[in-house]
């Protein structure tokens, strides 16, 4: 049999508050169910015919999750506090059309409390649009993402276990879907999904180590982390800076903070600030630093990812406590991640 490939693709239609996806080759049922965050699950069942290479979807189930709903209503970033007032603790910001769960209404002085991912706090009401137009909102700007149910999850460069490994995915983790469902024939069918990973590029994952889901924005958690007398005043004054940008525009090729950056971009913007010259790109930054291990970081330390230690295709800034802030895609924008959300190749220093 010669190999083939399929790419089943699938759009969303909005019905009566339910996001269903339709094919040309089955029924989609859809059905309500309170769940908690905001997110929609995703079970499909295929049939694949290996003799005449047809693939139709049995049943495609969306749990729509839609109680309580609220959506970000803003320019860039909404900011989440510990507790009601604009001169309250910042713990997390949360990007323009990001869900929100409300777990109390706005009682009469103007502030909602919301969880948002990991973050639970108090937004200004002012900014979030609730009831039937969020759920409209929220249909709209759903993604379907593949969170990996498997620690190290491979990301390959194409849908075969013979393709070379692009990286390595945290369990827990999410990726952005390009398509649901690709199968590749040989000696026997294989299921992969196609999704991307820092700086938009383009990978594949074994269906049977994701789970497929249609979620909104989640804010991003802002701690305060005590650094100590072992990090200096310009280590902490960096990652403040970077902070500063959370939410913002990614532009492939981009160097100017505010207006828009890439992953080295970045951090070679960030450092120039502190009057430090770094190279441009990841992998010349990776190999212009001080090579470090990673019990050795401090915050202001810079994080490499990619295939290999020769190979990196995108860096982020350390942060402390285990965090990296990084302009990561097109969709996601500066964000703060896991540092281990993919497997790190390098570590380098530039600061004292």
């Amino acid at each position: 049999m010669n190999k083939k490939r399929i790419i089943l693709k699938a759009t969303l239609t909005c019905i009566a508050g339910s996001i269903i996806m339709m094919t040309n080759t089955c029924k989609a049922n859809a059905y309500e169910e309170a769940i908690a965050g905001i997110s929609t699950s995703l079970e499909s069942a295929y049939h694949i015919d290996n003799e005449n290479n047809n693939i139709e979807i049995e049943s495609l189930n969306i749990i729509p999750g839609m109680n309580d709903i609220a959506i970000a209503n803003v320019t860039v970033h909404l900011n989440i506090r510990k507790e009601p007032g604009t001169d309250k603790e910042l713990v997390g910001k949360l990007t323009k059309n990001g869900g929100l769960t409300v777990l109390k209404a706005d009682d009469g002085s103007g502030w909602t409390k919301i969880k948002s991912g990991k973050v639970t706090g108090y937004v200004s009401t002012e900014f979030i649009i609730t009831g039937e137009e969020a759920k409209t909102l929220a249909q709209k700007h759903a993604k379907l993402v593949a969170t990996s149910n498997a620690n190290g999850l491979y990301v390959r460069e194409n849908p075969s276990v013979d393709s070379s490994i692009l990286t390595q995915i945290a369990i827990g983790e999410e990726l952005y879907v390009e398509e649901e469902l690709v199968v590749e024939y040989g000696s026997e069918y294989s299921k992969w999904v196609k999704v991307s990973i820092d700086n938009n590029e383009k990978g594949y994952v074994a269906k049977e180590f994701v789970n497929l889901s249609y979620e909104l924005e989640k804010a991003s958690p802002i701690e305060t982390i005590i650094y100590g007398t072992a990090v200096s005043s310009t280590r902490v004054n960096l990652v403040n800076k970077a902070k500063t940008y959370l939410g913002g525009r990614y532009v492939w090729g981009g160097t100017r903070l505010g207006s828009g950056v890439d992953c080295s971009g970045f951090t070679q913007a960030l450092f120039r600030v502190y009057g430090k010259s770094i190279p441009r790109t990841s992998q010349a930054q990776s190999n212009g630093g001080r090579s470090i291990t990673s019990s050795n970081l401090k915050p202001g330390d810079l994080v490499f990812y990619g295939s290999s230690k020769r190979s990196v295709n995108h860096v982020a800034l350390y942060i402390g406590n285990g965090q990296v802030i990084h302009a990561s895609s097109p969709r996601s924008g500066i964000k703060i991640s896991n540092m281990r959300y993919r497997t790190p190749v390098n570590y380098a220093r530039y600061l004292d």
